[in-house]
């Protein structure tokens, strides 16, 4: 219990429970009041889509074989996810954020002639296909969703009250929240922690059935797991 107030309280100090605006009514499942006309997020549901975003996060990247596709539209996170990739090595780079809102980021990565040559100072498109697709910016006209759903690709995003629904029931694991610098610094750093301590493991023997153990838990059996891991991140 000690420990899961800790966690709450950490996720407030990265202000993850303030909405910019009133909540839409499929968003109403997240927040846990108003003030003010201000809706406010429920911060034991955020735990629960964290928790359950890195919990598909662990299993994903037993593959060695496995990558990521992080996506950013907002400048001011560009440092962190440009750090956080990097560390992990995924698909993601500094230009990938200015690449994916052209028509055919995914769709067409195989059509080299006909998609590259319109793009040539722009880094060119994955050859492989990313197994989920992470988005730490959502905006209106996002078009990655649609390049990602016909791919059938998961996609990880932070879902606020601004998203709207056609976008909304497209994500496969959300983490209700705001995206504040803080919070997105939280996520990243849980990100990296995860797929870190994996790569780790991968190099040990006789612990993968501990470690799938720990990781497949319910809503308390993960509070110490989770919040170990969260007090680690530098918050």
């Amino acid at each position: 219990m000690i420990i899961y107030s800790i966690v709450i309280q950490k996720l407030l100090t990265t202000n993850a429970h303030i909405v910019r605006q009133v909540a839409t009514n499929y968003f109403k499942q997240f927040t846990y009041g108003f003030r003010n006309r201000q809706a406010i997020i429920d911060s034991d549901k955020t735990l629960i889509c964290l928790r359950n975003a890195l919990n598909f996060f662990f299993y994903l990247s037993r593959d060695p074989s496995s990558s990521f596709l992080f996506i950013n539209t907002n400048p001011f996170f560009r440092p962190i996810i440009v750090e956080m990739s990097t560390r992990v090595s995924s698909l993601s780079n500094e230009r990938a954020g200015s690449l994916w809102r052209l028509r055919g980021f995914l769709t067409n990565s195989f059509s080299p002639k006909k998609f590259r040559s319109r793009n040539k100072k722009l880094v060119s498109t994955p050859t492989k296909m990313p197994d989920c697709v992470v988005i730490f910016a959502t905006e209106r006209k996002s078009l990655v969703f649609l390049e990602a759903e016909r791919l059938g690709i998961p996609i990880v995003a932070l879902v606020d009250s601004s998203m709207p629904w056609e976008y909304y029931k497209k994500v496969t694991y959300l983490i209700s929240a705001n995206d504040s610098v803080h919070f997105v610094y939280l996520v990243c750093n849980m990100i990296t922690m995860c797929l870190m301590l994996e790569k780790k493991k991968d190099g040990a023997k006789g612990i993968g059935t501990k470690a799938t153990s720990v990781w497949n838990i319910g809503l308390d059996g993960n509070v110490w797991c989770f919040g170990v891991l969260l007090l680690k991140c530098g918050f």
